[in-house]
C-alpha cells in the first residue's frame, strides 16, 4: 500500500512538473523569462519548455494596444479652458525592455500621454486646436514616442477625440462664423456687380455703335413688358424713333407750296 502510494505521489509530481515546464505562447505573444532572476533570450511563439520553480515566464502581447486617454482641462496659449480627450495607438516591439524598465508600462504609457497632452495643447491657440488637427495629433505622437522608446513601446498614432468649448466660445464662435458667411456673401455680390458692369459696357458700346440696335431692343422690351398683367405700362420713348415722322411732317407744307 506504501509503494502504491508513493508511485501515485510520484506520477503527480512528474505530471505537474511537465504541467509546469510546458508553455504554450500565440502567435503574438512572446515570453520574457526570469531564470534565477537573470533574463535569458526571448520564447515563443508555439511551443515553450522552462524549468519549473527556477524560471519565470512573463507573456507579453505585441498586438497594437488602443489606449483612451481621459479628458484633461487644457488652458490654451489665448487663455480659453477646453477638455480635450485622446486616443492612443502603441504597441511592444522590445518585451524584454517592457518588463525590465518599467514596472507598468500600459500605466505609464498612460500618464505620459495625459501630461503631453495638456502641456502641448497648451502652446497652441484655440483656432490653431480646431483647424490644425493633424499637425497637433503628428506632434503628440512625435513626443510621445520619444519619450516611451527606452522602454521598448513603439507610439503609432494619437488622434484627439472631441474639444469642448464653453458656452460662451461657443456663442463666440457661431457669431464669428456668421459673420465670415455674410463677408463672404458681401464679397461675392459685389463682384458680380463689377462683371455684370463689365459686361453692360460692352453691351452699351455695341449698341452705340448701330443705331436699328437700340430700337430693336427698345421693341423687344416692349414685348417682354406687354406680355405681364399691366394695367398702366409708361414706357420711356427715345426721340431717335420719332425723327423720322418729325422730318416728314417738316417737309409737307414745302410740298403744299409746291403743288399749288
Amino acid at each position: 500500500m506504501f509503494n502504491v502510494s508513493t508511485g501515485m505521489m510520484a506520477l503527480m509530481a512528474i505530471l505537474f512538473f511537465f504541467w509546469s515546464a510546458i508553455k504554450i505562447l500565440n502567435e503574438y505573444e512572446r515570453g520574457v523569462v526570469f531564470r534565477l532572476g537573470r533574463v535569458i533570450p526571448l520564447k515563443g511563439p508555439g511551443l515553450v519548455i522552462i524549468l519549473p520553480v527556477i524560471d519565470k515566464l512573463v507573456r507579453v502581447s505585441l498586438r497594437t494596444v488602443t489606449m483612451d486617454v481621459p479628458s484633461q482641462d487644457v488652458i490654451t496659449r489665448d487663455n480659453v479652458t477646453v477638455k480635450v480627450n485622446a486616443v492612443v495607438y502603441f504597441k511592444v516591439v522590445e518585451p524584454i525592455k517592457a518588463i525590465t524598465e518599467i514596472e507598468n508600462f500600459y500605466f505609464a504609457t498612460s500618464q505620459i500621454a495625459q501630461t503631453t497632452l495638456r502641456s502641448t495643447l497648451g502652446q497652441s491657440q484655440l483656432d490653431d486646436l480646431l483647424s490644425k488637427r493633424e499637425e497637433i495629433n503628428a506632434q503628440l505622437q512625435k513626443i510621445i514616442d520619444l519619450q516611451t522608446e527606452p522602454w521598448g513601446i513603439k507610439v503609432t498614432a494619437v488622434e484627439t477625440k472631441n474639444v469642448d468649448l464653453p458656452v460662451e466660445m461657443q456663442r463666440a464662435i457661431a457669431k464669428q462664423a456668421e459673420a465670415e458667411r455674410e463677408r463672404r456673401a458681401k464679397i461675392i455680390h459685389a463682384e458680380g456687380e463689377l462683371q455684370a458692369s463689365y459686361k453692360l459696357a460692352d453691351a452699351a458700346k455695341i449698341i452705340s455703335s448701330e443705331s436699328g440696335t437700340l430700337q430693336l431692343r427698345y421693341l423687344q422690351t416692349l414685348t417682354e413688358i406687354s406680355a405681364e398683367k399691366n394695367s398702366t405700362i409708361i414706357f420711356p420713348l427715345p426721340i431717335e424713333l420719332l425723327t423720322p415722322f418729325l422730318d416728314r411732317f417738316k417737309n409737307k407744307p414745302d410740298q403744299t407750296v409746291k403743288d399749288a
